[in-house]
């Protein structure tokens, strides 16, 4: 029978590693002292192929460098493009969470790379006399320039994908802005009655306030792919060939597809954790907007008839075990939810970034994890309110202009044409009275028919519209 187990050595001792893994001793030892999350870096694949990039571009680096055998680089080389590819994912079995600073994720991915470039050259795993993990796969590397560079790249990756989700739910957004275009309702400040608008005025916002937040996420972008790649240790380039950073940094820019550039120094870039910081905030910003806009559309569609009931929600599901019939928005709850995970996430990086001792921040790990887990689920809860919900919103159009009609609201249209007294007056008497604005006003000899009619037509009261000069107070 084939050997279940082979036996690698690293400086703690021994360790039996199963015959059929890529990856090896350190990994193991990882995987027993790490048991945190109950996850493992499996579940991060742009993370994975961010470190298959980053371990290529080295390769190249130290292939052009003369540093690395040209049959071994090309190993290595293939077997990165196989793990860019999505293969062998599964033998990346550490825990995001981690003491070391990812070394430990640093490891797996030197272990699983050396042991397919030797297969690659027809060798069994575990002959690291041919290609050594650390010698070879790792040559003029550290985790501490090659974990960060990698974290940076697989969060611009999420980070792109996270802005074509926000784009869609800004095209969802303004489709419902054009079909409200018409549709007047009353505005509020502090939930009470304020002035009119359109309900297409208010989707419109919502559409606006995240097309903002996609150039903030733009920016972010661009703070994050500046790498300190080449300033091995703590920044100061040791056992590094004084051309390989800037190698390294052009070859890394090619495999991936994005504008990665050295650092300006490389020892601040190593410990400074500012960019992740950024990042974090714009994902807080990007959230805190996603809830306050799903607060409002949970108030406007709250009812059906005890509510505001100006809108509708998709119904998606039955909303209650023992009350027939009730509906709840739960597209709405469900991203009000992620947005809090979101914004405890950043306590979290906030607290993390803090903790850095002079030239290394050991937690980076729990930053990574915190940020990927954010864009994520920021990611598919605004997938799921871009097709789930907000298409099948629908305007309780007459309810609608009963309300802006019923509203003392009106009142303050008609303030610079009577004077704010008489329009307190008015108010005061409408409230009382039950009657509506237009009618008192009329009654009271305050303006005609005529200039009522004009002063109150929608889209004078919305904005859309300059009135006419000829509209002066009597």
């Amino acid at each position: 029978m084939a050997p279940t187990t082979r036996v690698e050595h690293d400086l703690v001792g021994d360790k039996e590693v199963p015959a059929d893994a890529y990856y090896g001793v350190h990994t193991v030892r990882a995987v027993e002292n790490f048991a945190i999350t109950g996850s493992t870096i499996e579940q991060f694949p742009d993370l994975i192929t961010s470190l298959a990039a980053v371990k290529q571009a080295a390769a190249r680096a130290n292939r052009d460098l003369g540093l690395l055998p040209p049959d071994i680089a090309q190993a290595i080389t293939g077997a990165c493009e196989e793990i860019g590819s999505g293969r062998l994912h599964e033998q990346f079995v550490v825990d995001p969470v981690q003491g070391g600073a990812g070394t430990s994720t640093n490891m797996n991915a030197n272990e699983v790379i050396a042991n397919r470039a030797l297969e690659i050259l027809g060798h069994p795993r575990g002959r690291y006399d041919v290609i050594h993990p650390l010698d070879h796969v790792n040559l003029g590397q550290s985790t501490n320039d090659v974990y960060p560079t990698a974290v940076r790249l697989a969060l611009v990756a999420s980070l792109r994908r996270l802005g074509a989700s926000l784009g869609a739910l800004a095209t969802a957004f303004t489709a419902k802005a054009t079909e409200f275009a018409d549709v007047l309702k009353m505005g509020r400040t502090q939930l009470q009655d304020a002035v009119p608008m359109t309900l297409g005025q208010e989707f419109t916002t919502y559409a606006v306030m995240i097309e903002e937040d996609r150039r903030r996420l733009d920016e972010a972008a661009d703070l994050l792919l500046e790498s300190n790649l080449g300033g091995t240790a703590i920044g100061t380039s040791i056992n590094g060939h004084p051309r390989y950073a800037e190698l390294a940094c052009r070859h890394l820019a090619d495999i991936s597809g994005e504008l990665v550039r050295p650092a300006g120094d490389f020892i601040e870039a190593t410990q400074d954790c500012g960019a992740f910081v950024q990042l974090s905030g714009v994902l807080k910003r990007v959230a805190v907007k996603l809830s306050k806009t799903c607060n409002d559309l949970r108030l406007m569609s709250s009812g059906p008839t005890a509510g505001l009931g100006e809108i509708n929600l998709p119904p998606v599901q039955a909303g209650s075990s023992i009350m027939p019939g009730k509906v709840n928005p739960v597209i709405p709850e469900v991203v009000n939810q992620v947005a809090f995970e979101v914004i405890g996430n950043d306590l979290t990086v906030t607290m993390a970034a803090e903790a850095g001792q002079l030239q290394l921040n050991a937690f980076e790990p729990v930053i990574a994890y915190s940020l990927l887990r954010s864009l994520a689920h920021l990611r598919a809860a605004c997938d799921t309110l871009a097709t789930r919900c907000v298409p099948g919103i629908t305007a309780n159009r007459e309810h609608l202009h009963d309300t802006v009609h019923r509203s003392i609201g009106l009142v303050t249209a008609l303030a610079p044409h009577i004077g704010y007294a008489a329009s307190t007056t008015l108010a005061r008497q409408a409230l009382a009275t039950g009657r509506g604005i237009k009618e008192l006003a009329t009654e009271a000899g305050l303006l005609t028919t005529e200039q009522l009619d004009t002063i109150l037509r929608p889209e004078n009261l919305t904005g859309r519209t300059p009135l006419p000069e000829v509209l002066t107070m009597p």
